[in-house]
């Protein structure tokens, strides 16, 4: 098996399959250890990139390593990560709508900050479609942070 900063470079691959599984390994050791929160700075970048899925990526390895977060990194960068509940890209929106529960869950100080977030986001920047889509998934996050 690759090592975890293998793994990481890999979560970058112009190849969306390959990244792809790097990114459900990097999940699932998360999981079990802390050893992928060593990374966490990286995943903070990720958040930032051009690129959609370096974006989703980021914030789905930010949200799985929240338990991990004794160093309250999190805490410093939430505005940032808040951001893409409205993201230009309504899937990576949908992406961090669906992690928020799980942050909230390990990080009970940024509970009331998120559910304003949610209850603020304006969903009409996107097409009909994805509206729809992207309001059930603040109305599913925001009853699962209690």
């Amino acid at each position: 098996m690759e090592s975890t900063a293998e793994l990481i470079e890999r979560l970058y691959s112009k190849d969306n399959k390959v990244a792809y599984q790097a990114l459900q390994m990097l999940e699932t050791e998360s999981e079990k250890s802390n050893t992928v929160y060593k990374f966490f700075d990286v995943f903070a970048e990720m958040i930032d990139n051009s690129n959609s899925y370096i974006r989703t990526r980021g914030i789905i390895l930010i949200s799985v390593n929240a338990k991990w977060d004794t160093e309250n990194k999190i805490d410093e960068i939430i505005d940032d990560y808040l951001k893409h509940i409205l993201d230009e890209k309504p899937i990576t929106a949908r992406r961090c709508i669906k992690a928020l529960p799980s942050i909230a869950r390990y990080k009970s100080d940024l509970v009331e900050c998120i559910r304003e977030a949610l209850m603020k986001a304006n969903v009409a920047i996107y097409g009909d479609s994805m509206r729809t889509l992207v309001y059930k998934d603040i109305s599913s996050s925001l009853k699962e942070i209690k």
